[in-house]
């Protein structure tokens, strides 16, 4: 089925992004994967390009158009290229709206232009060593000492940890005040008791800097708080589908792209005197993995649809993220197995992409969370 829910403004962004990704970012994305992490210059060259902060005013520095849709064209983008070092999709979909909806006018004047420009490079920390879903088991304190609050604890899992500039932190501000006791604090680079620990290695995403985060009496300013005291949990949950769906949307593309890959090996792969792709055994394989693609699509496309007009629901977008995560690890899966043992080469992008889609469902919440969103609305 064709796509209809972009216009012609969307085709030529996503022009840009391809061109961007084909000349900035696949000649090094190899190199970067044993780095550990993506230059800062190409963090500097998607500013330039307008890649990051579409829907950022452009008195700040931004595209100055709130549609979710350029954000959705960047990360499928990304996934067509292989391209999962990159934590443009964290900046521009997670971080992006806590900042536009709840920093004030002196913030988003120090903030906003860097997050823009490329660089200020950011990330929200909120999963801790012993508290992974169950965000309201976080232990991280803030304490009020006058102007300031005195910050103390630890995070783990930070996507963009090592590189980044700017860090959301959730920290407990009220320990007698239940889910209202949660605060959002903005941490900066270099404040005196602020450590990143070690690059953490992980199967896959390897160009993706994760980090351990280490806070020390770290004194943030009150000028640092994001919101309202004691609203940190509600802004959590307001801004989760988002992300939620920014995992689908990146599913339903690696869905797209493994089909895409495996194809094409089928049809170039001879064994017994013929095409692997012309064994029936293959065409069944295919044909299921297209049709569950073209089912996620729909329904993905569709929850773009509905979140661009402000309506996309909290059980919407669970949905979305488990369904999507857990077809992508099937998908990836089946393809590797009719790739044979080149499958299990990493120089095929099928094997890194198998590596790659393994924490789709764990991330963003996990997908056993996703179904107790689901299932506890069927009784609501």
């Amino acid at each position: 089925m064709e796509r209809n829910i972009f216009d012609d403004d969307h085709k030529a962004f996503r022009e840009l992004a391809r061109t961007f990704i084909e000349r900035e970012i696949e000649p090094h994305h190899e190199q970067w994967e044993e780095d550990g992490q993506v230059s800062r210059e190409v963090w500097l060259a998607a500013g330039k390009a307008g890649l990051l902060g579409t829907d950022v005013p452009e008195e700040f520095g931004g595209g100055g158009v709130e549609d979710y849709r350029y954000n959705a064209i960047i990360t499928e983008e990304l996934v067509r290229a292989g391209a999962s070092g990159l934590g443009f999709p964290l900046q521009n979909d997670v971080v992006a709206p806590y900042l536009l909806r709840l920093a004030n006018d002196e913030q988003k004047r120090r903030w906003l232009p860097g997050f823009c420009s490329g660089e200020t490079i950011t990330a929200i920390a909120m999963t801790e060593p012993g508290t992974g879903s169950d965000l309201q088991g976080i232990q991280t304190t803030a304490v009020r000492d006058g102007d300031d609050f005195i910050l103390n604890g630890a995070k783990t899992f930070i996507t963009n940890g090592i590189m980044s500039d700017l860090v959301i932190v959730v920290a407990k501000t009220d320990p007698d005040a239940g889910s209202k006791g949660f605060s959002l604090l903005v941490v900066e680079r270099d404040m005196p008791g602020f450590e990143r620990g070690r690059r953490l290695k992980k199967v896959g995403l390897k160009a993706q800097d994760t980090a351990e985060l280490f806070f020390t009496d770290v004194r943030v300013p009150a000028a640092n708080v994001l919101g309202e005291l004691g609203s940190g949990f509600i802004y959590l949950m307001q801004n989760l589908p988002q992300e939620r769906l920014s995992i689908a949307v990146g599913s339903a593309a690696g869905v797209e792209q493994a089909l895409a890959v495996t194809a094409q090996y089928t049809k170039d792969r001879h064994a017994f005197g013929k095409p692997i792709g012309a064994f029936q055994n293959t065409r069944f394989e295919l044909a299921e993995i297209a049709t569950e693609a073209q089912i996620a699509r729909v329904f993905v496309d569709r929850c773009l649809t509905e979140h661009v007009a402000g309506n996309l629901s909290v059980t919407d977008a669970a949905m979305a993220k488990w369904w999507t995560s857990d077809l992508l690890k099937r998908t990836v899966d089946r393809c590797v197995q009719l790739h044979g043992g080149y499958g299990y080469m990493l120089e095929y992008p099928i094997a890194k992409a198998f590596l790659d889609a393994r924490v789709q469902s764990i991330f963003g919440g996990t997908n056993e969370i996703m179904k107790e969103i689901v299932g506890r609305s069927l009784f609501a």
